[in-house]
């Protein structure tokens, strides 16, 4: 808005609307106040005034709204309005008060107002600090002080003029003040403000111990701990524990500072120091030590050097600063983050991890093994160069991937101090070195042993024995370990010198075990740890001796002992698994080895020196082209053991020249090793010739099972399928071919397997013929039809139907809106 103020006149006139004459002033209160004029509420009349800032008599910035002005009226030629002239700001008289004096809070019941000295004290509200000094013209910020007097309270306004030495005031602060009236408006004010108390803080930190009744707090404006009582605790005392975020007051007690009012906070409020995004490299340049010393006081003894921003720095860091519990050595290579603390802004190193090449800077000596056993935390690692076990924690893993046993690892080994060893928990971590900084390596990459790359030719001067439990028949075969073996020896001569080595049958190549006077061909091996050697990759060349090696075939595996059907398919030889050169559980149902025959106790014939060999043809090749219907009459030996004769018969059942003619059959003979014929079962078959005997027995057998399933669970089901003793059949759901979900009553085709060690049949291969017929609802029985026929409303016995609220529809309406009708069953509207 422009003004011009010779726009300003008289005009003759003597008096204006209120009676006032030209030239008498006026007084009232500056209502408005923007940056070029603003507007007077007057105080005698009722009427507000427009006034120009160029007609005040003063320093424009000290006018402000509800400052009391003197002035003149006169009309504004343009528009022929009043206005007001020639402004003065008039000083406010102040009545006499006593001086009050009180504290600043956010309400009046914040901190109970009491008297002191006579004075009374008030509650203060503060002028927000984000308008503190920096409102928009004529707007003059406001805080206002509650007080207290007879009994009443009462509220007055104050501004930043009103307080002295412009001392910044915040809510609850103690003041003294005097109160003020405007004449002209009545209002009261305080001004003259003084602080005399600044308000108790809270504080907040985190817990950091707890003790039987008291505890202590980590603040977290001061890198400080200070002490508490439980007394002083607000809150479930049960539910406090190390670690908990807290706010609280502190006062002085016996000259010591103590926390006062202790309440939780939620987690995570109170944060002590600031982790930096970045990751920095650097080297360890001192370790924290595994025992501290008596005048160990840093709590961040540790320190890592690092060019950080152009320049080198040493940063400390502590125990809790490292991601995993590895152990650091002097000059690792790690990665980390800077952590600064708020509280005096100390830099130190945290989340430290090891990089994976610092085995290149530390130069240290690494060694290999392969884990050997494993406890609760805690393992054994079988050394390539040590003799002893090397014991170690799983926190020394660097990888997070778990170990397991037989892993191939590298390790740094290092003494453990007899102060260490007084401290540990346990014996074993009292051991005299440990293994630490443990890395997994990929397999083959660890070997015991050294194998010369010459072949020497020699003579089997001893044989060796598969176990010891060639003189304990009774011990099975997992329980036969590799130092148990009794080892032969072989005779050679190397640049004219005579020298034997030993040998295990472990090391044997080919099924053949060798005999006394073979001759053999052999590399040596020599084991780092101990220099000891012994043959290896041993191959017979010719054979002295003439024993004569058996073929046959695996007809029974029982839990330490089994049969092996000779190649006659006729009768069957008890073996022991002592007797086994190889890993028995690689043995399966009708897998072919060779073996010879040795007679023992009571004259009974065995089979010893078992080796597993590649499969050979054991039904001959003589094999017919025409598939038999036939039906078993006496199973194997291995289904029913009270049978004296080995061998099972199959009797031809389908019309023609050979019906009502049985033939011999044998574990070769199965088209399924595992499938356990019954007496009674149809199969069908096919004709071969054995070729040492001439003899026509059944081959490629496949037996023709249906059965209708008895019920389903939930892993597996019942068929309904005579074995033994036995009206029904058990199979597991994952042997249903196709994935399908059998139901009650559904037809399947099926083979039957013995479990050879406890001797239970289960089905296996499970395949759905045909569905069984759909469940159909049970009618009502007739005697419950009849029942409620007979029932009528005035039996007092029948069930009642007693309505507890009427139905209502969505719209609260009573009944139902479409009408119903009767349904009929197995009909959807």
């Amino acid at each position: 808005m422009s003004f011009d103020p010779s726009l300003l006149h008289n005009n003759g006139h003597t008096a204006f609307a209120n009676g006032t004459g030209v030239g008498i002033r006026e007084t009232g209160v500056v209502e408005k106040l923007l940056t070029s004029y603003g507007f007077i509420q007057c105080s005698e009349r009722q009427a507000r005034l427009f006034f120009h800032c160029s007609q005040y008599n003063g320093n424009l910035q000290d006018l402000k709204i509800g400052d009391d002005v003197e002035f003149e009226v006169s009309l504004d030629k343009r528009t022929g309005k009043p206005i007001a002239v020639k402004l003065v700001k008039i000083k406010p008289e102040v009545l006499p008060e006593e001086r009050i004096s009180g504290q600043v809070g956010p309400d009046m019941h914040a901190s109970p107002i009491t008297k002191l000295h006579g004075y009374i004290h008030p509650v203060v509200s503060a002028i927000p600090t984000h308008l503190d000094g920096k409102s928009a013209p004529g707007q003059v910020p406001t805080g206002s002080v509650c007080y207290e007097r007879n009994g009443e309270v009462f509220y007055l306004t104050y501004t930043p003029d009103d307080v002295e030495r412009n001392m910044h005031l915040d809510t609850g602060d103690r003041v003294s003040f005097y109160m003020e009236t405007n004449k002209h408006t009545g209002a009261v004010s305080a001004r003259n403000i003084v602080l005399v108390k600044k308000k108790q803080m809270r504080c907040q930190g985190v817990v950091c111990a707890t003790k039987e009744a008291f505890g202590f707090i980590e603040r977290g404006d001061v890198v400080k701990e200070i002490f508490f009582h439980y007394s002083e605790f607000k809150g479930d005392l049960e539910a406090l524990q190390a670690g908990d975020d807290v706010e609280f007051s502190i006062k002085e007690r016996n000259g010591k500072e103590v926390a006062t009012d202790v309440r939780l906070l939620p987690q995570g409020t109170v944060i002590f120091e600031d982790i930096s995004i970045e990751h920095f490299e650097g080297t360890v340049a001192k370790v924290i030590p595994k025992v501290p010393s008596k005048n160990q006081n840093d709590p961040l003894p540790g320190r890592i050097g690092a060019r950080i921003n152009f320049s080198e720095k040493e940063l400390p860091f502590g125990e809790k600063d490292t991601k995993s519990k590895v152990t650091l050595l002097d000059g690792d290579h790690v990665r980390f983050n800077i952590s600064v603390d708020r509280r005096d802004k100390l830099e130190r190193a945290t989340n430290i991890e090891i990089l994976p090449d610092t085995f290149q800077f530390t130069k240290e000596s690494r060694e290999m093994g392969v884990i050997a056993a494993m406890r609760d935390g805690f393992g054994f690692i079988k050394c390539v160069d040590r003799d002893a076990r090397m014991f170690f924690h799983f926190s020394e893993v660097l990888e997070e991937s778990p170990l397991h046993i037989s892993d191939e690892v590298e390790f740094t080994v290092v003494p453990v101090s007899r102060l260490e060893r007084s401290l540990a928990k346990d014996m074993l971590s009292a051991q005299r070195n440990h293994a630490v900084r443990i890395k997994k390596l990929p397999k083959g990459t660890v070997s015991f042993h050294v194998q010369s790359e010459q072949r020497f030719i020699g003579q089997v001067d001893r044989e060796a024995t598969p176990a010891s439990a060639a003189a304990n028949k009774n011990v099975s075969p997992s329980k036969a370990k590799e130092k148990d073996a009794e080892e032969g020896v072989i005779a050679y001569e190397d640049c004219g010198v005579k020298l034997t080595v030993p040998y295990y049958i472990k090391d044997l190549e080919g099924a053949a075990l060798p005999q006394l006077g073979d001759k053999v061909e052999f590399s040596i091996s020599e084991v780092k740890r101990t220099g000891l050697q012994s043959a290896v990759s041993i191959k017979i060349l010719n054979r002295t001796g003439n024993s004569k090696r058996l073929l046959g075939f695996v007809a029974t595996l029982k839990d330490n002992f089994g049969f092996i059907e000779t190649a006659n398919h006729d009768q069957e030889i008890f073996f022991h698994y002592s007797e086994m050169c190889g890993d028995v559980d690689n043995l399966e149902l009708g897998d072919t080895v060779e073996y010879t025959l040795s007679k023992g106790k009571g004259n009974k014939v065995s089979a010893e020196k078992v080796t597993k060999v590649a499969p050979v043809n054991g039904i001959g090749e003589d094999v017919g082209t025409t598939v038999l219907l036939g039906k078993v009459t006496r199973p194997l030996r291995s289904v029913d053991p009270s049978q004296t004769e080995y061998q099972g018969l199959i009797e031809v059942t389908e019309e023609g020249a050979s019906k009502g003619q049985s033939y011999p059959f044998g574990i070769v003979s199965m088209a399924s090793k595992a499938d356990c014929l019954q007496k009674g079962e149809l199969v069908k078959f096919q004709l071969c010739t054995v070729v040492h005997t001439s003899q026509k027995m059944a081959c490629h057998i496949v037996p023709q099972r249906r059965a209708l399933v008895e019920s389903v669970k939930d892993q597996f089901g019942f068929i309904t399928y005579e074995v033994g003793e036995s009206k029904k059949l058990f199979f597991h759901v994952k042997e249903v071919q196709d994935g399908l979900e059998l139901q009650t009553g559904d037809e399947v085709e099926f083979s039957v397997i013995l479990n050879q060690r406890t001797g239970k049949c289960s089905a296996c291969n499970v395949r759905r013929v045909s569905e069984g017929p759909k469940p159909v609802a049970t009618p009502r029985p007739e005697r419950l039809v009849n029942r409620l026929k007979s029932i009528t409303l005035d039996d007092a016995s029948a069930p009642r139907l007693v309505i507890v609220r009427q139905p209502r529809g969505p719209d609260n309406s009573k009944g139902f809106s479409i009408e119903r009708k009767a349904r009929q069953p197995g009909v959807i509207d």
